[in-house]
């Protein structure tokens, strides 16, 4: 019966383990992208570079999970994103968005990444998109 209990402390023990890396890497994704703010350097839209188009715009993001697009100092848009350290996932959704903020939305799978950038892309249907973000 002894040899029962300690298999069954030592996987809640193994659980409990991952439980808390997860939580220090969803916690190490928050303060990397809630440190500071953000601009687009590259994006490229079904093989044409657009990065021009984000030129004006700067990125903030906080803990709640909001985001606000700053157009030349100004708040233009506030919308929502998420992140995800184990599938190396991101989300925006800024509602009711007009070009060039519309491209953001949705899902993004990030290819590259530090404490100072991220490279992300994003396939719908024959749709690709790619954009690289650095902290100022």
């Amino acid at each position: 019966m002894k040899k029962y209990a300690f298999y069954l402390l030592l996987l809640f023990s193994l659980s409990s383990c991952k439980k808390a890396i997860q939580n220090i890497q969803e916690d190490l994704v928050l303060k990397a992208m809630t440190n500071g703010q953000w601009h687009i350097t590259k994006f490229i839209n079904n093989g044409a570079t657009i990065t021009t188009d984000f030129a004006a715009y700067k990125f903030q993001y906080y803990e709640n999970k909001t985001v606000d697009a700053i157009k030349n100092g100004v708040i233009e848009q506030q919308g929502n994103w998420d992140g995800n350290a184990n599938t190396m996932t991101t989300s925006a959704h800024f509602p009711s968005a007009v070009y060039p903020l519309d491209l953001i939305n949705g899902n993004w799978l990030i290819t590259n990444n530090s404490w100072t950038f991220v490279e992300a892309t994003q396939t719908v249907g024959a749709d690709v998109k790619k954009m690289r973000l650095e902290k100022l």
